[in-house]
């Protein structure tokens, strides 16, 4: 199979997904950060994700070995001059991707395939601030990337057919079902998650329900796989955060407003599964821990006393 000089930019939660489901196709790909540490940082999360996927049998130390082989750390943004496709994974702030796609615009070659990941932002806006605004789209990958098979092919207002055929390539290369999405704030998948999120946050803080039997009646009642409030604390509580903020300025429409039990485990640093802690608690490989339902054990005891 034919190399294709892919780097990434931001070695966070998405460019490691990103990395690892780029590596595992055979392709090599170049990880970048701020300084070369972080994207070592984000390899090494790599690897311990690979070792989670090991213990169930998913992968092999053959599998691992051979991704990890294809992923090389780098903070030198020029390494991006030669690349046939740049893909941007930095945080959801839109000064920081414009700044950045100012950058790569002086940087990239002319025909390089330059891909925001965003799941709320203006595809049209960051390509603005480029002199090639008809080579610059989205593509919304969801966490995390290599077990969501799905993802949203953003065109920017200009986007140009060959761009978003290159784009659907790079998806096809990734084994991943794409739909295609005009842009529009928010999109397909984030808009319509981000208020079942909010409303979850919102039962909850109100206490008509507990976190555990919230997520247990959507799972058993809609068939979702996670609860709404595990696939927050998944994505981490402050991208939700900032996917609510991003729609609610784009759109003004109260539904998006962050629920204020959100913000407080926010400006506490409870992140999610990331930080250990959010609307469940984990342990440091990311496991949920889980605690003795105090009503199980109590219905336990009145069966008990029963008898």
């Amino acid at each position: 199979m034919a190399q294709t000089n892919i780097v990434i930019i931001g070695a966070g939660i998405m460019g490691q997904g990103l990395a690892e489901a780029i590596a595992a196709t055979g392709n090599e790909v170049k990880l970048i950060d701020k300084t070369t540490k972080l994207a070592e940082i984000g390899i090494k999360k790599i690897a311990e994700a690979i070792d989670h996927e090991i213990e169930k049998w998913g992968l092999t130390e053959s599998d691992k070995k051979a991704i990890l082989a294809r992923i090389f750390p780098s903070s030198d943004l020029s390494e991006a001059e030669d690349a046939e496709i740049v893909l941007e994974a930095i945080p959801e702030d839109l000064e920081r991707k414009k700044a950045l796609f100012s950058r790569l615009d002086r940087i990239c070659k002319p025909d390089a395939l330059m891909i925001t990941n965003t799941g709320t932002l203006s595809i049209s806006e960051i390509a603005a601030v480029t002199d090639r605004p008809e080579k610059i789209i989205g593509m919304h990958f969801l966490n995390p990337v290599t077990k969501i098979p799905l993802v949203e092919i953003v065109k920017g207002l200009k986007t140009n057919d060959v761009t978003f055929q290159k784009a659907v390539s790079f998806a096809d290369l990734l084994n991943k079902k794409w739909i295609t999405v005009n842009e529009y704030p928010g999109y397909v998948t984030t808009r319509i998650i981000v208020p079942l999120l909010n409303e979850a946050m919102h039962v909850l803080m109100e206490g008509v329900a507990s976190a555990d039997d919230i997520d247990e009646a959507m799972k058993l009642g809609f068939g979702f796989n996670m609860g709404p409030l595990a696939m927050a604390d998944m994505m981490g509580l402050d991208v939700v955060m900032s996917w609510m903020e991003n729609l609610l300025q784009e759109l003004s429409e109260h539904k998006y407003n962050p629920c204020p039990l959100l913000r407080k485990l926010v400006r506490a640093g409870h992140l999610g599964v990331k930080t250990g802690k959010g609307f469940f608690e984990y342990d440091e490989e990311g496991n949920r821990i889980v605690k003795k339902d105090a009503k199980k054990v109590e219905s336990a005891e009145k069966v008990g006393n029963m008898e």
